[in-house]
């Protein structure tokens, strides 16, 4: 996936060395601050100083502790499946969930477990052939 290509759903680790990490969308973000080591080999959480989620609603960035995500809404993320669109206002998040369905998450309120199924949600099913 190329974050680039959907501006209006990347997000972003920035490392206290200055490195920094692009993914494909607010979930892929969260998925990877659980465990950083698991997919950048030799990277602690303690080493991230800020992390980063595009405002759907206008493209700027917002630090992804203060963002306001809609999990469950029909909108269907980069990847085309379940996602969490991410806004920097709780009334922008109202709006988006009025016309798109989903309930609506601060960052500290995501647990694993919806995580989890959200990213279950990304898998695609392949079926034999004449199926």
């Amino acid at each position: 996936m190329y974050p680039a290509r959907a501006r209006d759903w990347a997000a972003q680790v920035i490392f206290s060395n200055g490195d920094t990490q692009f993914f494909d969308s607010p979930l892929t973000l969260f998925i990877y601050l659980q465990d950083p080591g698991r997919y950048s080999i030799g990277r602690r959480a303690s080493e991230v100083a800020v992390s980063y989620v595009s405002d759907t609603a206008d493209g700027k960035w917002i630090k992804a502790s203060d963002a306001f995500y809609v999990s469950g809404s029909s909108a269907m993320g980069p990847m085309r499946a379940g996602n969490l669109p991410a806004f920097s206002s709780m009334t922008a998040a109202q709006r988006f969930a009025d016309s798109r369905g989903g309930v609506i998450l601060q960052a500290n309120k995501i647990s694993p477990q919806q995580l989890q199924n959200l990213n279950g949600a990304r898998r695609h099913k392949h079926t034999e052939p004449g199926r």
